[in-house]
């Protein structure tokens, strides 16, 4: 049973998790280049030795999620048998689109393909051709559509079906109970749960970084203040300091109708471009880029360094799907709090599919405008990206009307997904440290948020003129220990799975003749009428 909120923080988790989070950050302020010389080094040694791990993981997630949904385990339900959807499809649908939208996309929705343009992957096409526009889009889906998706399903998958189909505590040990039995309460369910802290930490931190280097190179472009460390740092601090309030106060509470202005906003500034820009480019760009990535899915996701380029997999696929993985723990919980009473089907095709759908549609929009651009020579938008990945969306909308105004619009864009990134991000941190309940401490929230603002500035500070590079290193080391945990969980979650009694179908009986149930099956129960309105 959940203990009462006056007793829910857990003084190992918390102490342990907070006191190293603080050493790191003391690390990072008094030893900079320490700090960064070792993240450095540990990273080197990661990708060398380890890179194939993530590679063959990764894909191994999106193959375990798909046998999962149209197996005969697809038609579980995520609760009990008789319970039905909390939210109705729509606004389940709208609440994930939202989880799928946030800094990452904002940041990269330009930069990654014109990158991937003017330095083709692996040397697949020659820089600046047709080809190369075609490959470009090909991998910014490769990185942000189905992979990611399915990483978060494992984990948001493992942790419904542990919290509401078994009743455990909502917390990532909780969901190795078929293995560890009643340990997961003791030193190693604790450590598992310390581990998730740290990936959720510096998941949120590097979002948080990049997040405050896309509003600076706003501010520079709109402004011209010019974009530096310290203006990131500084950007960080006030964000911080307004989330900070905003749990005190109890104004998180509002975080909600932020992500929901989130995405009318964004839906705005995207369907502007489409009527400014180069529409049927992006329609034939994206047609193309999608059958490539379709036909070459596979052989993408088993290349390393063996038959590519070593460096280009370290600052791109490797710390994509480490910074997936180190979301896993927020984007997880927050998906598997909104799926109860759906069956794994269900779950497993709506997580991988309407979020790759919302990517596709993206990276179609704002990366084809973009190539449209380089490729017409109306600018040199790759010199940009190369120089300052944050500043390439704003130099893209300054070839569009109302330059300033869609500029202003994506600044604030990135900074209502700053807070509520923030926000949410805490509460996951005070969930794992406070036994799984669902309404932390405010203290606890302030603590991990305050705590996750300073990671960030130190991370930036650390890489000083290479932030992005100190901001992916993070990623890529604080996730390797916790994907050990996710494919151990998928070792537990199948495990428990084989021994689930699974749903039947019962025939009407003859009349006067007996209903004859499996053994060991309960009786069935009468469920109350569902409303098909709210799906209650």
């Amino acid at each position: 049973m959940q203990r009462s909120a006056n007793s829910t923080v857990d003084p190992g988790v918390f102490g342990i998790a907070v006191g190293i989070s603080v050493l790191f950050v003391l690390w990072g302020v008094l030893f900079t280049d320490g700090l960064a010389s070792v993240a450095s080094t540990t990273l080197s040694y990661l990708i060398t030795t380890y890179g194939w791990v993530f590679i063959l993981a990764t894909f191994g997630f999106l193959v375990f999620v798909g046998y999962l949904a149209f197996s005969r385990y697809g038609k579980i339900r995520l609760g009990k048998d008789d319970d039905r959807p909390e939210f109705r499809t729509a606004t389940w649908i709208a609440m994930m689109f939202s989880a799928g939208m946030g800094i990452g996309l904002m940041f990269f929705g330009v930069a990654e393909p014109i990158l991937h343009f003017a330095t083709p992957p692996h040397g697949l096409a020659e820089a600046g051709s047709t080809d190369a526009a075609r490959t470009a889009m090909q991998y910014s889906y490769f990185h942000w559509a189905l992979h990611p998706w399915a990483v978060y399903a494992v984990v948001g998958l493992a942790l419904a079906y542990s919290t509401f189909r078994k009743g455990r505590k909502n917390l990532i040990s909780s969901a190795f109970y078929p293995i560890l039995g009643e340990r997961v309460n003791g030193p190693i369910g604790k450590a598992i749960d310390i581990l998730a802290i740290f990936a959720t930490l510096f998941g949120t931190a590097t979002s948080l970084g990049l997040g405050a280097m896309q509003i600076n190179g706003g501010l520079d472009f709109l402004w011209g203040v010019g974009s530096s460390t310290t203006w990131a740092i500084g950007i960080i601090l006030t964000i911080t300091l307004l989330f900070t309030i905003s749990a005190v106060t109890g104004v998180h509470k509002g975080i909600k109708y932020l992500s929901e202005i989130n995405m009318i906003l964004a839906a705005i500034l995207l369907l502007f471009l489409v009527i400014v820009g180069p529409t049927v480019f992006m329609l034939n760009i994206f047609t193309e880029s999608f059958g490539a990535y379709a036909s070459n899915l596979v052989g993408m996701s088993f290349r390393t360094a063996a038959s590519g380029d070593q460096e280009w997999l370290a600052a791109y696929t490797l710390f994509y799907w480490a910074w997936w993985i180190s979301w896993t723990p927020f984007v997880g919980m927050f998906i598997a709090r909104i799926s109860k009473g759906r069956t794994i089907r269900e779950f497993i095709l709506g997580v991988l599919l309407v979020p790759s759908l919302v990517s596709f549609v993206w990276f179609a929009v704002f990366g084809g405008a973009a190539i449209n651009l380089e490729l017409s020579g109306a600018t040199s938008l790759a010199a940009t990206a190369t120089e300052s990945p944050a500043n390439a969306l704003f130099e893209t909308l300054n070839q569009f009307p109302l330059a300033t105004v869609t500029s202003i619009l994506a600044i604030l864009l990135v900074a209502l997904f700053f807070v509520s990134g923030a926000d949410a991000g805490a509460v996951v941190l005070g969930i794992l440290s406070s036994r799984g309940a669902m309404k932390p401490k405010t203290w606890v929230l302030v603590t991990w948020g305050v705590l996750t603002g300073l990671s960030a500035a130190v991370l930036l500070l650390a890489g000083g003129n290479n932030a992005l590079q100190s901001l992916q290193q993070a990623s890529i080391i604080a996730a390797a220990p916790f994907l050990l945990v996710m494919i151990a969980m998928c070792y537990a979650l199948f495990k428990e799975l084989r021994a689930e009694q699974l749903p039947q179908t019962l025939t009407a009986p003859e009349p006067g003749r007996a209903v004859t149930r499996p053994s060991g099956a309960p009786a069935p129960q009468q469920s109350s009428p569902v409303d098909p309105n709210t799906g209650r």
